[in-house]
């Protein structure tokens, strides 16, 4: 685990992971989601949530974004909340917790490229209140979704090379 400089000044544990190509430094005190978003303690039982840098890489640089929901409409875990363009695959954005809606990033209409440059920390998505699915995962189990996600990547890029 290093340190480094995170949200507020504040200086979090980092947890280094490498697989294959594929680098990242994943945040220690985040919570994971199978689908690949994190959850960011937030003061007042608050959430920040954003896009893993796995997710970032397979959807590619970000070119637009968009929410569906207002805030303070109630939020349940894997509604459908609003969608990410990359240059890669349009994805819809799920909610990774259930309870409020509580506001998008504003960063985001003015630069929304720092999603993929900054993932876990400027380029958050939504902010919410409430309980984390309960699927969430902490780092150490996400480090274990991640290496049988890669390697099942690799088992199909290997397989379609086959003549």
């Amino acid at each position: 685990m290093t340190g480094r400089k995170f949200m507020a000044g504040t200086t979090a544990k980092t947890l280094h992971y490498k697989r294959s190509h594929f680098v990242t430094q994943l945040p220690v005190d985040y919570l994971y989601s199978p689908s690949h978003a994190w959850l960011a303690p937030w003061p007042n039982q608050r959430w920040r949530v954003g896009l893993t840098k796995f997710a970032t890489r397979m959807l590619g640089e970000m070119v637009d974004h968009g929410f569906e929901i207002e805030p303070g409409a109630p939020v349940q875990c894997g509604q459908i909340i609003g969608w990410v363009e990359g240059f890669k695959a349009i994805s819809d954005l799920y909610c990774v917790a259930e309870g409020r809606f509580d506001s998008s990033n504003p960063l985001l209409q003015e630069t929304i490229g720092v999603i993929t440059k900054q993932p876990y920390t400027a380029g958050w998505l939504y902010e919410l209140s409430g309980q984390p699915d309960p699927r969430c995962l902490d780092v150490n189990r996400y480090r274990d979704l991640l290496d049988r996600t890669i390697d099942r990547i690799l088992a199909q890029q290997k397989q379609s090379e086959q003549p």
